[in-house]
């Protein structure tokens, strides 16, 4: 799984899982546009990784902005000369009641975790796959196990967005496979990041107990899962989403 001569962008990748998809994208050979609401992080993100050999830069965007997305797949192509990998990571992550959400947490989550997502592969399709005279091209969402089965802690808007992500995929896969662009999903469960902080230390122990494996998911995890369906290997797969929960959803 080498990524040299490929160009790629990573949403939300100034920490956690974002962060070690970047980091494991750019140590194969990628260059890669790190993206993040939070310019100072993504900053100190895309040095740490230069710092180890990669190519990497930063954009501060909001991907619930249409107009940030666009700007970032034009500053990236413009940069690296192309971009080969879009990796739709930024989310948000709230642990509210079905009593407690409000309409503003709900619309919130759709517009970063749905939203943002689906108008990241509409800017970067026009510069993917056989639209920019290439083989192919490939889009990953960062979907999760609350999108799968309505999550165990997570907020009901959460798990929608994430179910939405999914659906989103599939349907890209089809439109998009003409163009030799694959569009896939890795659906992670509980992993130890920082957006657990939303949890209390009770609903994390309850979280690890129910994990059949015993333990939480590391950001490398998924990072080598995102990595495959970013590769070559995965070239006969689209529509697809990836299980990595350590066997807390089985289907």
């Amino acid at each position: 799984m080498e990524f040299s001569g490929k160009s790629a962008i990573v949403t939300g990748a100034a920490r956690g899982i974002g962060y070690e998809i970047a980091a494991t994208l750019a140590r194969r050979g990628a260059s890669v546009m790190i993206c993040d609401i939070d310019e100072g992080a993504a900053a100190a993100a895309c040095a740490e990784i230069n710092k180890k050999g990669g190519r990497s830069e930063y954009i501060a965007a909001d991907v619930s902005i249409v107009a940030d997305l666009e700007r970032l797949v034009r500053i990236t192509v413009s940069v690296f000369g192309g971009l080969d990998i879009l990796v739709n990571n930024a989310g948000i992550l709230t642990a509210s009641t079905i009593q407690e959400t409000t309409e503003q947490e709900w619309d919130k989550i759709m517009a970063v975790n749905l939203k943002g997502a689906f108008f990241a592969i509409q800017a970067a399709v026009p510069h993917m796959g056989k639209n920019a005279g290439k083989e192919g091209g490939r889009i990953i969402n960062i979907a999760s196990l609350a999108g799968r089965m309505g999550g165990y802690q997570n907020s009901p808007a959460y798990a929608a967005s994430k179910a939405g992500l999914i659906g989103v995929t599939m349907c890209a896969a089809r439109r998009l496979a003409p163009l030799g662009i694959t569009v896939n999903a890795v659906a992670p469960g509980t992993t130890q990041t920082d957006i657990l902080a939303a949890f209390t230390e009770e609903k994390i122990a309850s979280l690890k107990a129910a994990v059949p494996l015993g333990k939480l998911g590391q950001p490398e995890d998924i990072a080598e899962a995102v990595a495959f369906l970013a590769s070559d290997a995965s070239k006969f797969i689209t529509g697809a989403t990836l299980d990595v929960n350590g066997g807390m959803y089985m289907g």
